[in-house]
C-alpha cells in the first residue's frame, strides 16, 4: 500500500474533517484580544497596560470553565453514537443552562472583587484604573463566553466543527468592527473596547443558542432547565475543572519563575511559549477530533472502532509533532530576529527553541490522548494524573531555578511535566477501563 493510500483511510478523513475546522476556530479565538490590543494601543501605554492586566484576569477566570466545552462534547457525542439525537440535544441544552448559571454567578461574585483582582495582578497606579474599567464591563460578557464554550461543545459532539469556525470568524469580525467604532469613532476609550468585546461574545453566544434551539425543535427535545441534567453536567465536569486548574498552575508558575530570572529571561520565555502555544493549537485540533469521535464510538458500543481510531489519532499526533519539531528547528536561526535585537534575549531564545522543538512529538501524544480520554468521559483519571504531573513539575522547576539552570532548566522542568503526562495517559490508553460503552458513562 502506498503512503498516499494509507493516508486516505476512513479514520483519516474523519479526523481531518473535524480537526481542520477546529484548528481554524482555535486560532480565531485569540484574535479577540489581539484586535483589542491593536486598537487600544492607539489610546496610550497606560490603557494598553490596563487591557493586558484585565485580559489576563479575564482569561484566568474563564479558562477554568473550558470543561463546559469538553464535557458537553463527550456527553453529546455518546448520545449521537447511541443513535438518540433527542437525548443528545437535551444533554447539550443542559450544558447551555449550566454555562448560563455559572456565568451569572461569576458576574455577581466578580463585580465587588474587581479592584482586588487588579491589585493581585500587580497593576501600577497609572494602569489600574483602566484595568478596572475594562474588567468591570467585561464581566458582563462572561455568560456569553461560557455559552460559547457550551455551544461549541454541543456542535462538536454532533460532529460539526465547521459551524464553530464560522461563528468564530464572525465574532472576531464583529469585535473588530465594534471596537473600531466605539474607540476610534465614538471616542469611548478603553470602555468602548470592553463593550465591543462583550457585544461580540454575546452575539456569538446567541448564534449557538439559536442553532441548538433549532435542533431541539427538529428532534422534539425540551428546552426548559432540568435539575438532574444540570447536576449530571456539573459532576461530569468537575474532574475536567480540576485538570484545567492544574494545567493553569503550571503556566502561571512557569511565567513567575521566568520573570524572577530577569528581563531578558522573561522576554525570551514569552516568545518561546508563544511558539509552543501556536503548535499546541494544531495539536489541540486533533484532540478535539478525538473528543468527538471517541465519544461517538463508545456511545455506539464499538470497542474495536475506538481502539482503531485511537491508534490512528496517536499516530497523527506523533507525526504532526515530528513535523512541527523539524519546522521549529528549521526557522530557529532566524526566528529570534523577528522579535528582538537584544543579543541576550536572542541567545536565550535560541537555546529555548531547541527544547521546544524536541518536546513536540511528546506534546503530540499528550494532547491527543488527553482529548481521547476527555471524549471517553474519563475526567477523574485526568484530574488525578494532571495533578500528579503538576506535583512533579513544581519541585523540579524550583530546584532548577535555585541552581541557576536558567531558561533551559525551566523548559527541562516543562519537559518532565509533559513526559509524566505522556506516561500516565499512555498507561491508561493501553488498558480497557477507560472504554466504558453506552449512551451514558
Amino acid at each position: 500500500m502506498t503512503p498516499s493510500r494509507r493516508l486516505a483511510t476512513p479514520h483519516d478523513r474523519e479526523i481531518l474533517r473535524l480537526a481542520v475546522p477546529a484548528f481554524g476556530a482555535l486560532v480565531a479565538e485569540p484574535l479577540f484580544l489581539l484586535s483589542d490590543s491593536a486598537i487600544v494601543g492607539h489610546l496610550g501605554t497606560a490603557q494598553l497596560g490596563g487591557l493586558g492586566v484585565a485580559g489576563q484576569a479575564l482569561t484566568t477566570i474563564v479558562y477554568v470553565c473550558v470543561f463546559l466545552a469538553y464535557g458537553t462534547t463527550a456527553g453529546v457525542a455518546r448520545q449521537v453514537g447511541a443513535g438518540d439525537m433527542r437525548a443528545a440535544i437535551r444533554q447539550g441544552i443542559d450544558g447551555l443552562w449550566l454555562a448560563l448559571a455559572i456565568g451569572a454567578a461569576l458576574v455577581v461574585a466578580g463585580w465587588p472583587l474587581v479592584s482586588w483582582i487588579v491589585d493581585a495582578f500587580g497593576a501600577s497606579p497609572g494602569v489600574a484604573p483602566h484595568a478596572e474599567t475594562y474588567l468591570k464591563i467585561s464581566l458582563f460578557g462572561i455568560p456569553g463566553m461560557l455559552l460559547v464554550f457550551a455551544g461549541t461543545g454541543v456542535l462538536r459532539g454532533l460532529q460539526d466543527t465547521r459551524t464553530p469556525l464560522v461563528v468564530s470568524i464572525g465574532g472576531f469580525s464583529l469585535n473588530l468592527l465594534l471596537n473600531a467604532l466605539f474607540v476610534l469613532v465614538l471616542d469611548w476609550g478603553i470602555a468602548g473596547s470592553a463593550w465591543g468585546t462583550v457585544l461580540a461574545q454575546t452575539g456569538s453566544a446567541a448564534v449557538y443558542v439559536a442553532v441548538v434551539l433549532r435542533g431541539a425543535r427538529e428532534h422534539g427535545a425540551p428546552v426548559r432547565p432540568d435539575l438532574d441534567g444540570l447536576w449530571t453536567s456539573a459532576t461530569a465536569g468537575f474532574g475536567l475543572l480540576v485538570r484545567t486548574a492544574a494545567l493553569r498552575i503550571v503556566l502561571i508558575v512557569g511565567t513567575s519563575i521566568a520573570a524572577r530570572m530577569g528581563d531578558p529571561e522573561i522576554a525570551a520565555y514569552q516568545v518561546g511559549f508563544q511558539v509552543w502555544t501556536l503548535m499546541a493549537f494544531a495539536l489541540d485540533a486533533i484532540a478535539i477530533a478525538g473528543q468527538a469521535i471517541t465519544g461517538r464510538y463508545l456511545g455506539a458500543s464499538d470497542i474495536a472502532g475506538t481502539r482503531a481510531v485511537t491508534r490512528r489519532m496517536v499516530g497523527w499526533g506523533i507525526g504532526c509533532g515530528i513535523v512541527f519539531g523539524l519546522a521549529i528547528l528549521a526557522v530557529r536561526p532566524w526566528l529570534p530576529n523577528l522579535f528582538t535585537s537584544d543579543d541576550d534575549v536572542r541567545n536565550l531564545l535560541l537555546a529555548s527553541l531547541l527544547l521546544v522543538a524536541v518536546l513536540q512529538p511528546v506534546a503530540g501524544v499528550v494532547f491527543v490522548l488527553d482529548g481521547i480520554l476527555i471524549g471517553a468521559g474519563d475526567g477523574p483519571y485526568l484530574a488525578m494524573t494532571t495533578l500528579l504531573a503538576t506535583v512533579v513539575f513544581m519541585p523540579a522547576a524550583i530546584v532548577l531555578y535555585r541552581v541557576d539552570a536558567g531558561l533551559v532548566g525551566l523548559w527541562t522542568a516543562i519537559g518532565l511535566w509533559m513526559l509524566t503526562r505522556m506516561l500516565t495517559l499512555g498507561l491508561r490508553a493501553r488498558g480497557d477501563r477507560w472504554m466504558v460503552t453506552g449512551a451514558v458513562r
